[in-house]
């Protein structure tokens, strides 16, 4: 589909959602002595209508944070930083980790739950650790306390991490109170090319089980069951997992990425790839966000590339049909995080890293029909002080309102956190 502005009686309401929303910057980073600088991740909401989020850099020790944003009865939002990482160094390495890049997830008992891409106690190749899932727990007193639950590179054999190197991905719960996530790398396929992993807390303990090893076939860069994967994954409604990796899924070459599927059985996981993208230059490519169903139980996500500026897809996972929509960079560039799927507007959401009329990145909508209409398009004011460069995808409220965070720009260069409201 080529990128159409149309109003209709058939989409009149998505039209005017475009024309009359309102954009304001509810904190800006930087804003507050030893704040945090560059949020990569998508925000979460508790009950009360507070904000949580990440950033990989800024705080008191520049190894990022993890903030609060609580609304004022004036309208004026404020942020608390909860944790700065490293805080606890050895030999130059963050121990508690550093730079966080994915965004949080609460448990029902109040707890948040993330991924640091660097740092803990295990030493990688680079001397910087090789990433941590944390846990914050809060205090009656309004303190968190933040503890290290697992390390990775842990299982290290012949200077390979078994279980996994850098996870950047978003965790997610099921009702037991596990937690899935991925690495970008690491894990026993060849050459470590990523894995798909669940932590158990057993009598006080987190394990670590390794659901799936990418690169487990082909060899040197050529991995047809995909490898790289940089977002986390998502459960159906029959427990299967799915994701998206950023290269891979080609026989004969190294390929430009999958989208696959991890069904559960009794000898464990098992890898499919529902659909590789065609490594041919033609059409999306490299897809590094997460995936959303639709009612119609069809995979929507974006892939980062594709002449001009990459694009939104949907998938049928039954007949591996794929559909999408191409970014004319004129209506943003590069998306590179996953969607929101409105089945109640019949809408999907998202942001584009660049592009866009200022060239700094763009919210956007698509409706039924496959038109797209840009919501707002960043660095349109002096300096970029309303953001730029949007790596994180959106959260919407019960009345509609959309939230996200730019990772750069904003008044301090450090980014910001905006609202979009119709």
């Amino acid at each position: 589909m080529r990128n159409r502005f149309l109003c209709s009686a058939t989409v009149i309401i998505v039209c005017s959602f475009a024309l009359g929303q309102q954009y304001r910057v509810l904190w800006t980073f930087g804003s507050i002595p030893n704040d945090g600088s560059s949020s990569f991740g998508n925000l979460i909401f508790d009950k009360a209508g507070n904000l949580y989020g990440t950033t990989s850099g800024g705080g008191v020790n520049n190894g990022g944070t993890v903030f609060e944003l609580s609304p004022n009865p004036d309208g004026i939002w404020s942020e608390k930083v909860l944790y700065n990482f490293c805080s606890s160094v050895i030999f130059h390495q963050c121990t508690d980790g550093s730079a966080p890049v994915a965004g949080l997830v609460f448990d029902t008992a109040g707890n948040l739950y993330g991924t640091t891409s660097t740092g803990g106690v295990a030493t990688c190749q680079s001397n910087t650790g090789c990433g941590t899932v944390f846990e914050l727990t809060p205090s009656q007193q309004g303190t968190w306390t933040e503890t290290t639950i697992y390390n990775f590179c842990s299982d290290l054999v012949n200077s390979r991490c078994l279980d996994g190197v850098e996870p950047r991905s978003q965790l997610i719960l099921d009702g037991s109170g596990n937690l899935y996530g991925t690495t970008t790398s690491g894990g026993t396929g060849n050459n470590g090319r990523g894995t798909v992993f669940e932590l158990s807390l057993n009598a006080g303990q987190w394990t670590n089980t390794i659901l799936y090893t990418f690169c487990a076939d082909g060899q040197g860069r050529i991995c047809p069951d995909g490898e790289g994967p940089q977002a986390g994954v998502t459960f159906d409604a029959a427990g299967n997992l799915y994701g998206t990796t950023m290269s891979g899924g080609a026989k004969n070459s190294q390929g430009t990425g999958t989208v696959y599927e991890l069904s559960p059985g009794a000898n464990g996981w098992t890898e499919t790839v529902v659909f590789a993208f065609s490594p041919s230059g033609r059409g999306l490519a490299i897809p590094v966000g997460t995936v959303s169903f639709g009612p119609n139980g069809n995979l929507y996500s974006t892939a980062s590339e594709g002449l001009p500026g990459g694009g939104v897809f949907e998938l049928e996972p039954k007949t591996r049909t794929e559909r999408h929509f191409l970014f004319d960079i004129s209506d943003g560039s590069g998306p590179v995080a996953g969607v929101i799927v409105d089945s109640k507007r019949r809408a999907i959401y998202g942001t584009t890293v660049s592009g866009g009329s200022a060239l700094g990145g763009t919210v956007f909508v698509i409706n039924a029909s496959g038109q797209e209409s840009v919501l707002y398009n960043f660095c349109q004011q002096a300096k970029c002080s309303d953001g730029q460069y949007l790596y994180a995808g959106l959260i919407k409220d019960a009345a509609g309102n959309l939230y996200g965070t730019a990772s750069a720009g904003g008044m301090n260069d450090g980014g910001v956190v905006f609202e979009i409201t119709p």
